[in-house]
């Protein structure tokens, strides 16, 4: 399995996330973590599996990620299984914040950068392995809630056990 974790990260919790998937999921040479600056469209021709990673900044993914998606060629991402994952404030404080807490009610999942991601990938022509998924910080800065590293590496392990068993179909 070749796959791609493309993260960005405001204070170091989207790139701890990532790196936790990564460290699940494989080996470097099967599935790299890199920072959206450093990621062009052309390097998911050859990809089985891509997760994008990014924290919620105004019920979205952060400018650079939103631009990198916006980048991918249309129907570029066939036959590759994709799925996205935020960082995003806990319940807890989000209530703290009546006008937050109220847009979260209306807007549910779509309220968090994750849904919009996945819902970008599949547009591009990927295909969803499993639903976006979210890990909580504390505050703005964080830091993550505890537990929060071993909640990714285990969607991850679910992301990887669900890979083995989907024939690769690596493009060139």
């Amino acid at each position: 399995m070749k796959g791609l974790i493309v993260y960005d990260s405001l204070y170091g919790n989207t790139e701890k996330i990532a790196h936790a998937i990564g460290e699940a999921l494989g080996n470097r040479e099967e599935c790299m973590v890199m920072r959206v600056g450093n990621v062009k469209p052309d390097q998911f021709a050859s990809l089985d599996l891509l997760i994008s990673g990014s924290p919620t900044q105004r019920f979205q993914p952060t400018p650079a990620m939103n631009n990198l998606l916006k980048e991918i060629p249309q129907n570029s991402l066939k036959g590759v299984k994709v799925t996205a994952f935020d960082t995003r404030l806990t319940e807890e404080w989000i209530h703290k914040t009546p006008v937050l807490a109220f847009f979260v009610r209306v807007s549910g999942r779509s309220a968090y950068a994750a849904k919009s991601m996945a819902d970008k990938l599949k547009k591009k022509g990927g295909e969803l392995i499993t639903s976006p998924e979210g890990f909580y910080v504390e505050g703005t800065e964080g830091p993550l809630v505890q537990g929060e590293l071993e909640r990714a590496a285990s969607w991850a392990k679910k992301i990887g056990l669900v890979m083995q068993t989907i024939p690769t179909q690596r493009r060139s």
